[in-house]
């Protein structure tokens, strides 16, 4: 025979404080999985069969009512292999930042030699351009037009060349 589900007096009132209060199929369910072992004396196998729910799930309610955790646990997001923080990039870049307003651009290798210096370590040139992006740093694209393109000449290109060529 299986045993028991044994529970405190103040998970027992909690459960059915909960119960009463119940605005959820889901919290209706994880009360009785509580009271009905408790009131009734049945096992996970029959608790789990009478809410609906699996043996499993069950005994995860009811072993979260017996130690419930003080704090959600944390994600995993975050930058965890970090070099620098966000602070001492944003001093790293100062500098550069001056330049790139004079000049109006900046050329990423010796921004790169630069922040390996810095760090002591060989580094990947992408992670120059994520920092970059981090603060808000955009890749400048290149222009539209060939800066020694000829408008007058393409035009009388145009003008006088064939309608179709030949495929060959």
């Amino acid at each position: 025979m299986s045993r028991t589900a044994n529970f405190s007096k103040h998970v027992i009132s909690a459960a059915q404080l909960s119960l009463q209060n119940a605005t959820t199929l889901l919290e209706f369910r994880r009360a009785q999985a509580i009271l009905l072992p408790a009131n009734f004396g049945l096992t996970k196998a029959q608790t789990a069969a009478a809410i609906g729910l699996s043996t499993s799930r069950v005994g995860a309610i009811q072993a979260e009512a017996r130690n419930p955790s003080p704090a959600p646990k944390a994600t995993h997001g975050g930058r965890r292999r970090q070099r620098m923080t966000l602070a001492e990039e944003v001093a790293f870049l100062g500098p550069w930042k001056k330049e790139a307003e004079t000049a109006g651009m900046i050329i990423v290798p010796p921004l790169h030699d630069a922040l390996a210096k810095q760090l002591g370590q060989k580094i990947h040139h992408s992670q120059v351009y994520r920092m970059l992006a981090r603060h808000g740093w955009r890749k400048v694209a290149p222009d539209s037009k060939h800066p020694k393109s000829d408008p007058e000449v393409q035009d009388a290109w145009k003008k006088n060349s064939r309608r179709w060529w030949p495929n060959f």
